[in-house]
């Protein structure tokens, strides 16, 4: 499969998981014995017709994993082809924030444009990858996320291991869970977005090394 020309225009980088995609795209024929084509034809004439109904039928009938059987029965659907493609994904993802921020949620658009604009200052490395609930922060890992919790306030989440909240500082339980995201900041207004916001943004993306 050939690599996409990925638009350099685009403030988001590509997921990490496209890459993970586009290989499992190549290794399924010498898995399965079929390629993708293959198995959304062989979905769309034997399979159940309803894309809830396909996953389970991969699964119990082909054994497919879970995630195979999404992407397979997701792309018999005529969904998730920007799961695999690069340039389809930039495209999607400038579409996922919009969506976000749409309806009752506009108003939060500005604090979240902030955030974004504070991630992307502390160094090159750093890729926002929109999904279509929130934005992950990428610098190796995750090290933060910018989500809009509700029609009010968007939670700017922290990969901090083991630290002490403290102040605005929320603790999410995330570490005695193993889950990448440790704590948590709600932010409700453009003026929250404050030094302490910045700090604590620095302080995640030193620890992704």
């Amino acid at each position: 499969m050939g690599r996409a020309k990925v638009s350099s225009s685009s403030i988001y980088s590509v997921h990490p998981g496209v890459s993970m995609v586009q290989k499992w795209i190549l290794e399924l024929p010498a898995k399965t014995g079929m390629s993708l084509d293959e198995w959304i034809a062989l979905v769309k004439k034997e399979g159940p017709p309803t894309e809830a109904g396909r996953r389970d039928w991969l699964k119990t009938r082909h054994h497919f994993g879970t995630n195979s059987a999404w992407w397979i029965a997701e792309r018999a659907a005529g969904k998730g082809t920007e799961d695999g493609d690069p340039e389809a994904y930039l495209l999607a993802a400038g579409r996922y924030v919009e969506e976000m921020y749409s309806g009752k949620k506009m108003a939060l658009r500005p604090i979240y444009d902030r955030l974004l604009k504070l991630a992307l200052k502390l160094g090159k490395d750093v890729k926002a990858c929109p999904c279509k609930t929130m934005v992950p922060l990428y610098r190796r890992h995750v090290f933060a996320e910018i989500k809009p919790s509700t029609n009010t306030r968007i939670d700017l989440g922290f990969a901090l291991k083991d630290t002490k909240a403290m102040g605005r500082l929320i603790d999410t339980g995330g570490f005695a869970k193993k889950d990448r995201i440790t704590h948590r900041i709600p932010i409700t207004s453009i003026e929250e977005v404050d030094e302490g916001v910045s700090r604590w943004l620095k302080i995640a993306y030193n620890l992704d090394i």
